[in-house]
């Protein structure tokens, strides 16, 4: 009973330590009600009422856990509160539901936090448009409440032509200019003041994560992702990735690399399936740059993309490849959260079903996943686990990362 105990204590001193950090970020409005400091026990007394309890017996743990209780509070001195407690204290259906970034549904969002148990909401342009920025504030707020443990609230706010939150006036009078426009009318000085702007704006809304920045790097002007890059000269994007990412920690705003391995001059996976049949080479002298930028300068999580990437796995999008995965983790030494691009898309919509691409993205090393139809997902990840077609192990350890994130990052918000 007292191991149990334990458990339970370090796991809810940690969801407290985020959720009082997470708190900071909501405009004013916290997460939830800090203790009077009478309420407050020191580390010591605490270990000393443990050692006074007497055992009793311990009852069979219930597949669903209790929602922690938020009455309990938590010393400041527990900044490093036990991560490793805090997974052995979590059922597996909070652990799979961790690892899901879902679209955030236009109807009962804060009953499907609830009821998977999801590690965060991708917001869209629908998510603001005709909304005052009193409302974002509220329904983000909602949002986190609902939740047990705090949620990245995402957006790709990349600006030009990725713009969810800006496209609004009641947000901000003109949407962000495009990467590639501002470093041709400004340098690197109007990126930075830019990247600046964008983490205070989405900060004062209650997202703390911005899928960006573009990494990808286009071989010319009629290219896919052209638009979207901030050039075709790869040291100019490896600059611009590492600069934004350094920008964006001290704005205290997430980041996210994307696309690896990066789109070239690949077609739009969105509706097309693409190959890309360039040689590894090339993309380890040309495309890792700005990736590797991002990762030294401290980037949490890299979003991979549907490519086939034919000289490392010819069967499979990188994104469901383990090979691609594996490059990632071992050649680019990448430790963070890796995330895969929206799992709706058609280069993967049109090879299997949901449920099976939410399995083989597991398998294939994500730690998070961008979905759609998550509520038919997260029950096929857990019946995965449960079937042991996914080793528990492998859950566990992409939990750790997110959770990881999830504190580090919150913790540099006080």
């Amino acid at each position: 009973m007292k191991k149990k105990k334990m458990i339970k204590t370090a796991g809810l001193l940690l969801l407290c330590l985020l959720i009082s950090a997470c708190g900071k970020m909501i405009a004013d409005e916290p997460f939830t009600p800090m203790p009077k400091k009478e309420d407050l026990r020191s580390t010591k007394q605490k270990q000393a009422d443990n050692k006074a309890q007497t055992p009793v017996q311990e009852t069979k743990k219930t597949p669903e856990q209790t929602p922690p209780d938020e009455s309990l509070s938590s010393d400041p001195n527990l900044a490093l509160a036990d991560i490793e407690t805090l997974l052995a204290g979590m059922s597996l259906e909070q652990k799979v539901g961790q690892m899901f970034l879902a679209r955030c549904p236009e109807t009962g969002a804060a009953e499907s936090l609830k009821k998977y148990h999801l590690g965060g909401y991708l917001l869209f342009g629908r998510d603001f448009k005709d909304k005052s920025k009193e409302e974002v504030i509220a329904v983000i707020a909602s949002y986190q409440k609902a939740a047990a443990v705090p949620l990245w609230i995402a957006v790709d706010e990349e600006g030009g032509v990725v713009n969810r939150v800006s496209r609004n006036p009641a947000l901000r009078l003109t949407p962000f200019a495009s990467p590639q426009f501002l470093y041709q009318n400004g340098g690197w000085d109007r990126i930075k003041n830019d990247t600046a702007e964008k983490a205070e704006l989405l900060k004062s809304l209650g997202i703390n994560l911005n899928m960006a920045p573009v990494c990808d790097i286009p071989e010319k002007e009629t290219d896919f992702i052209y638009d979207r890059a901030v050039s075709t000269d790869p040291q100019v994007v490896q600059e611009y990735a590492g600069r934004v990412v350094a920008v964006m920690n001290e704005g205290k705003m997430g980041s996210v690399l994307k696309h690896f391995p990066g789109y070239g001059n690949n077609i739009d996976t969105h509706t097309e399936f693409a190959y890309d049949q360039r040689p590894l080479e090339t993309f380890k002298t040309r495309d890792f740059l700005p990736f590797l930028a991002g990762i030294k300068n401290g980037a949490g999580a890299v979003l991979v993309s549907h490519n086939v990437m034919t000289a490392v796995d010819d069967r499979m999008p990188a994104s469901l490849s383990a090979p691609v995965h594996q490059l990632l983790r071992k050649d680019l030494a990448f430790k963070g959260v890796v995330i895969t691009d929206d799992l709706m898309m058609d280069a993967v919509k049109k090879l299997m079903t949901e449920e099976e691409a939410a399995i083989l993205a597991v398998l294939a090393g994500n730690d998070m996943l961008c979905a759609t139809s998550f509520e038919v997902q997260v029950p096929a990840v857990i019946e995965a686990v449960r079937s042991g077609r996914i080793p528990s192990a492998q859950i566990d350890a992409s939990v750790r990362r997110i959770l990881l994130w999830k504190q580090s990052f919150l913790k540099a918000q006080d």
